[in-house]
């Protein structure tokens, strides 16, 4: 992958192809910047996995929500074609629980595994097998 991380501000692709959503990068009208950096992973041949890590902001602007719901439906085929799986982090047990409960749904709708852990060591372990499945059909 040729790209360069300093200009990557709502994920973190230092570990490429583990890409890291950036907590902190989640303010108001923060999905500007996420689609073009969606659109550019997206764009690139090369698999990789998101990772949600633990400490996400509970709410998020509606106009923000709805801008991602839009891009979500509109680049699904694109997505999937590279990304290989969304993982979450939640050490809450109960919250994690939640998760699992969630994750068929939310599937469904990325047409993508989507998993909770309760580690980002968990979620990092849990990448690397999936995008080993990739490596492992070519």
């Amino acid at each position: 992958m040729q790209f360069d991380p300093r200009r990557f501000t709502v994920f973190d692709i230092t570990a490429f192809p583990i890409i890291t959503m950036r907590n902190e990068a989640i303010a108001p009208g923060y999905t500007v910047q996420w689609e073009a950096e969606l659109n550019a992973l997206t764009a690139q041949p090369q698999p990789f996995v998101l990772l949600f890590p633990a400490g996400r902001p509970e709410q998020e602007g509606q106009e923000d929500g709805k801008r991602r719901m839009i891009w979500f439906k509109a680049n699904r085929r694109r997505l999937t074609s590279v990304c290989k799986g969304l993982i979450s982090v939640e050490p809450d047990e109960g919250e994690r629980r939640q998760a699992h409960a969630r994750a068929g749904e939310l599937a469904a709708f990325f047409g993508l595994p989507v998993e909770t852990t309760s580690t980002i060591d968990e979620a990092q372990a849990l990448a690397w097998r999936h995008l080993g499945e990739v490596a492992g059909r070519t």
